[in-house]
Order: C-alpha cells, then structure tokens, then sequence
C-alpha cells in the first residue's frame, strides 16, 4: 500500500513539475495578457469615476440652482412682508422647501466628491503600479532575449569546438595515410632499385668507384692490386 501511495504521489510531483514548467514557458505571454487585462479594468475604472464626477457636476449645479430659487423667495418674503404677511409667509415656506432639497443634493455632491477622491488615488496608485509593472516586464523582456542569445552563442561555440575537433582528427588522419603512402613508395622505390642493379650502382657510388666507365675485373684487379 506503502508503495501505491509513493507512486501516486510521484505522479502528483511529476504532474505539478510539468504544469510549472508550461507555466514557466508562457510566462512572459501570461504576464502581458494580465497587464492587458489591468489596463481593460482601469479604462473602466476611468469610465466610473467620469460618471460620477458628472453626478457630481449636476448635484452642484442643481444646489446652485436651489441656492439661487432660495435668494430669490427670501427677497419676495422680504417685499411681501411690507404689505401682505400670509403672502410673505408663503414665501419663507418655499425657501424651507428649497434648503431642505438644497441639503439633500448637497449631501449628494459631498458623497460623490469623496467617491471621487478615492476613485482618483486609487486609480492614480493601480497606473503607477502598472507602469512599474510595464518597466519590468520590459526589463525582463530585454534579459530574456539576451540570454537567449548567449545561450544559441555558447551553443554555437561548442558545436565549432566540437567541428573543429572532428576536424582536427579528420586531417591527422589524412596526415597519418599521406605519410603511410609515401613510406610506402619510399619501399617500392628501394626495392625496385635492387631488382635492376641500382643497390649495387649505389654501394660502388659509397665506394668512390663508378660503375658506368669500369668493367667488374678491372674494378676486382684494382681493388686486389690495391691491398
């Protein structure tokens, strides 16, 4: 049982190894499709935070509104006061009316100004982020590419050492045959030399006798006269 569960577990091992090592592969085309994917997830953040700064606008421009409708029934309360009481009472109501929608669209341009505020820094810190990411996935780009040539260069380097020595063999070899072969005439040479007499044409030459010009009795009679 002991057993099965090694085997299962080197299976495991072996099959994380090999999702690690695809993983490891497309690292750099993972990374690029996350960055992509950043950059989809700010242009929408972009696209809230335009929203609701435009919600915001229009919350001011309507408390601008109400402000200005609340100046003007303050001065019409003001006027009627003079001459009708209930009229100028009437008046106050709808300025209370009107402050009480002015705090509310307020309260709307106060929580979509700190939405806002806060969109605006985190957006602001995810770009600075991601242009950091970009340097780097760059930088990692750029070492990738060159190691990947000092390895194809080192490759290559052992692969002309490599041809160079088979080379290197391939000519000694032809060395090794081209001084056999000429060992080898230098011997037919030698014994040709013997079969028509040159061995001994070469002994008398040794000699300081010459063969062409003096027959073999008189070089005998010199040679016995000579003692």
């Amino acid at each position: 049982m002991s057993v099965w569960k090694k085997l299962v577990t080197a299976l495991k091992g072996g099959a994380t190894e090999a999702a690690e090592a695809v993983v490891d592969s497309q690292a750099l085309r993972i990374l690029d499709q996350e960055i992509r994917d950043a950059k989809e997830e700010l242009r929408k953040s972009d696209h809230s935070l335009t929203q609701i700064m435009a919600k915001r606008k229009l919350a001011e421009q309507k408390v601008n509104s109400l402000n200005a409708s609340m100046t003007e029934y303050e001065g019409h309360a003001r006027k009627a006061a003079e001459s009708d009481h209930q009229l100028a009472l009437e008046c106050a109501q709808k300025v209370v009316e009107l402050q009480e929608q002015r705090d509310a669209e307020q309260g709307f341009v106060d929580q979509f100004s700190k939405t806002e505020s806060s969109l605006k820094q985190s957006i602001s810190q995810a770009k600075t982020n991601l242009r950091r990411m970009e340097q780097q996935v760059d930088m990692v780009k750029a070492t990738e590419s060159v190691q990947k040539a000092q390895v194809a260069v080192s490759s290559r380097h052992l692969g002309a050492n490599s041809k160079m020595k088979t080379a290197a063999e391939s000519l000694q070899r032809i060395q090794d045959k081209q001084q056999q072969r000429s060992a080898e005439l230098e011997s037919a040479e030698e014994l040709a030399s013997a079969e028509d007499g040159g061995d001994l044409e070469a002994r008398l030459k040794a000699a300081g006798v010459s063969g062409s010009n003096t027959s073999a009795d008189d070089a005998l009679a010199r040679i016995l006269g000579g003692k």
